[in-house]
């Protein structure tokens, strides 16, 4: 590699390079590996990421939300592997294989942008959040320190400011983006166990008594999927007796599966009466914050001690996208910080309150609320709300067609954009007392799984399905995408039917 050494007019000090010349250099050669000069090829790598653009945009955007397409391409797993033939080998592959082997990965991946994908919590093509996945993706940060992601930072601390203030924590709070739901659940457990047993950071489990958490989904404290009070307060009570340390609840804001609300507002008289810390998981359910309309299913939520909401859900930013919101704006730090020295310095030449890794659990993350922070700048809160209320009217107009084909049956009507419903095949329509009869339960938990292997090996469509307690499998259609309109809703219970009606 050759460079030009420019001269420098001012004695002592160092030279200053002007890569617009050149001068030779001798090589460096370390441990038989040559230093001088770059073993990468920009130019290369520049047209190699624009070819592969181009392939994401027609395959991955274009192709992967055309409603004509197919929602997935099933294969087996044998058949897959052979596909794409997975194996890593000691030399590398040339760019047009490299590209051929992107066009396979989008070919036989999952559409989950598809209008017909209604498998998950998630769903749908979000433009800006996608750009900023791509943007976040170029520039590699990790938001651990102001000085390495500055921008970032800002963003996530103006994001959780917002969501802060639609909980209704009017004097702000403290958190931190993280890699899911079950991260930031796991973050509330560590704060509500170090919120009673301080001394548990130091010395371990060995400083904290026998402590008991409550969750309506654990301790079969349920009715229709929500929150039994007076089971609740009985459970709480009868640990106390026994010696035990009730020491939280966990609320549910938007079950999985039904879509349910436990009552937070009469959880949290409970939680102040018996001073336990009041989790709320609203991953699912915490988008109804954005609406006018269905925030009433929240209420109380302003009580909560820590709250979970993923954006990539209803909200549909790109995942993952999941924040953990704490009303006390010193636990975080408190009881995870470690003090990093190589990370933390105190004497830094800038407010060091910016490095927000060490409160984290993680050292490095992803800048995630990007990804919703360029979606909410270009959308505004309306067109969030919008979003959130066209979703469960889809999911009421869905739920009202049900009830009028002769098959179908709901099996409790939605209070979110869950939908769940049993198809009844013309062969079992006149077995008695309906799906969850005795008699009828076994046949009609073989009819879901088969439908949905038709689906699959069609590539229609893609609809969950599970049992759940004593009622066997059912559907669960999950309605989120502004892609989706009634005339999918329609075809949904047309395709169900379709593939299902000779069973």
């Amino acid at each position: 590699m050759e460079r030009h050494v420019k001269e420098n007019p001012s004695e002592g000090q160092s030279p200053v390079t002007d890569p617009g010349h050149s001068v030779k250099c001798s090589p460096v050669v370390i441990d038989d590996v040559l230093l001088n000069g770059t073993t990468l090829d920009i130019p290369a790598a520049e047209e190699f990421i624009h070819q592969s653009m181009a392939i994401i945009i027609e395959d991955a955007v274009k192709k992967a939300t055309d409603v004509r397409e197919k929602v997935c391409e099933w294969r087996s797993p044998d058949q897959l592997k052979e596909l794409l033939d997975l194996e890593l080998r000691d030399g590398g592959e040339s760019d047009s294989k490299i590209l051929q082997r992107c066009r396979d990965a989008i070919r036989y991946s999952v559409k989950t942008t598809h209008p017909r994908f209604f498998n998950q919590l998630y769903a749908g093509m979000e433009p800006y959040s996608m750009v900023a996945s791509f943007i976040a993706e170029a520039l590699k940060p990790s938001l651990y320190t102001y000085e390495i992601a500055p921008v970032f930072t800002l963003i996530e601390d103006a994001v959780l400011r917002k969501m802060m203030e639609l909980i209704g924590w009017e004097e702000g709070g403290d958190g931190i983006f993280n890699a899911g739901g079950s991260m930031s659940n796991m973050y509330a457990m560590n704060l509500a166990r170090y919120n009673h047993s301080p001394d548990i950071k130091e010395f371990g489990l060995s400083a904290a008594p026998r402590l008991v958490m409550f969750t309506s989904q654990e301790v079969g404290l349920i009715s229709v999927g929500k929150m039994i009070l007076s089971a609740l307060e009985n459970k709480i009570k009868a640990a106390k007796s026994e010696g035990a340390f009730p020491f939280m609840v966990n609320a549910t804001a938007g079950t999985t599966v039904l879509g349910a609300f436990d009552p937070i507002e009469e959880i949290a008289d409970i939680c102040e009466k018996h001073n336990l810390w009041l989790h709320v998981d609203a991953c699912w359910g915490g988008a109804a914050l954005m609406s006018k309309k269905h925030k009433h299913l929240l209420k109380g939520i302003h009580r909560a001690n820590s709250v979970a909401w993923n954006p990539h859900k209803m909200l549909m930013a790109c995942l993952q996208c999941c924040a953990f919101l704490v009303r006390d704006k010193t636990s975080l730090q408190l009881c995870h910080s470690s003090g990093a020295s190589y990370l933390f310095q105190q004497d830094k030449f800038y407010d060091i309150s910016y490095d927000t890794g060490d409160k984290s659990l993680q050292c490095s993350r992803k800048a995630d609320a990007f990804k919703f922070w360029l979606m909410w700048k270009a959308l505004g809160s309306s067109q969030l709300e919008e979003r959130v209320d066209r979703a469960l009217a889809m999911a009421r107009y869905l739920a009202e067609e049900i009830k009028k084909r002769e098959g179908f049956r709901l099996l409790m009507e939605p209070e979110f954009s869950n939908v769940c419903f049993w198809y009844i095949p013309p062969s079992l329509k006149n077995l008695p007392d309906g799906p969850d009869h005795c008699n009828v339960s076994s046949v009609i938990l073989q009819v879901a799984p088969v439908i949905k292997e038709r689906m699959m090996k069609t590539g229609s469509m893609m609809v969950g399905y599970q049992p759940h307690g004593d009622k066997p499998n059912f559907f669960r259609m999950i309605v989120i995408s502004p892609q989706v309109s009634k005339q999918d809703m329609d075809f949904v219970l047309d395709e169900i039917h379709r593939l299902g009606k000779d069973l």
